[in-house]
Formats: structure tokens, sequence, C-alpha cells
């Protein structure tokens, strides 16, 4: 491959990286052609983009970022392809379809930390995105001010059930 090539290539991949913000790198080396297919496919279906990338070019796309992506350069080696998408957890749960574990997790980089090794698919796969996070807190905060209007909306009526039994009542 020509030097203009592989410019061309980091750049594309520098590109990617910034676009997306959440990425996985997956070992891919034992699935053959029509499993790679299938995982091609469902990537596509959950709005996962899948790239299989040289190690050494991926290496030099992280290095021409702002983020230090260091703790991930110990995973590229062997067969590497890179699950880029927009929600963190979307690759972690399409991984976990595959039981006998291929394809497998080398690391991640999702909600700007790093997961580095299969044991941390239970983890990345229940991580919350951060407007999922917010929803929550809003949920929280907003629960007590729902429950003193529904409070005082419940007093309103019953306090009105009881001035009107009393205007009724003769006297």
């Amino acid at each position: 491959m020509r030097k203009e090539d592989k410019g061309v290539i980091i750049g594309q991949l520098a590109d990617t990286i910034k676009q997306y913000g959440h990425f996985y790198l997956v070992n891919t080396e034992a699935m053959d052609a029509a499993s790679t297919s299938d995982l091609r496919r469902k990537c596509f279906n959950a709005g996962i983009k899948l790239v299989v990338v040289k190690n050494s070019l991926l290496h030099k796309a992280m290095l021409s970022l702002d983020v230090d992506y260091s703790p991930l350069f110990d995973s590229l080696k062997g067969s590497t392809a890179v699950m880029f998408s927009e929600t963190a957890n979307a690759p972690a749960k399409l991984l976990k379809e595959y039981k006998d574990g291929v394809p497998s997790l080398k690391a991640a980089y999702a909600e700007e930390g790093f997961y580095i090794g299969v044991e941390q698919l239970e983890t990345l796969a229940t991580i919350k995105s951060k407007n999922e996070v917010i929803a929550d807190v809003m949920a929280l905060l907003l629960s007590p001010a729902k429950n003193v209007v529904s409070a005082l909306q419940s007093g309103a009526n019953t306090l009105h059930g009881v001035l009107k039994t009393l205007g009724e009542r003769a006297e």
C-alpha cells in the first residue's frame, strides 16, 4: 500500500472515531465468511458501522486525535474489527447474542471510558448513555413535584366534598 493511501485511510479512521464517539475493538479471527456476513447484517440493522482495519493504521489514527487512547494500544494485536456506534451499549448487546464467544471483545471506548477484556462485556451491555442518565435524574427531580401537585389536587377535591356536604346539610 502506498504511503498516500495509508494517510487517507488514517484520516478516514480518525474522522469516523470523532463522528461516532463509541467504538469496540473486536476479534473476528475465528469467523468464517457466512458468519462474518451475518454479523455485518446485524450491525447494519442495529445502526453499528463494522470496519476491519490494520492495527498499525488504527493506532496512528488514534494518535492523531486529541483523546489519549493509549489504554487500547495493547489490544491492537491479531485480527481487529472495529464496531462504531452512537449508542454506547448497542455493540455490547449485539456481541452478547453470540454465545460461543466469537466474535469476542478485545476492548472498548464508551461514554468516555476504557473497557479492556471480554469480561467487560456485561458491564458494557448495561451501561446507560448520558441522555438516559439525564432522563433518570429529571424523573427523580420531577417526582416530588408531581406528588405535591397530586396531593394538592386530591386535597382540594376532598375539601370541596366536605364543604358541599356541610352546605347541603339541613340546619
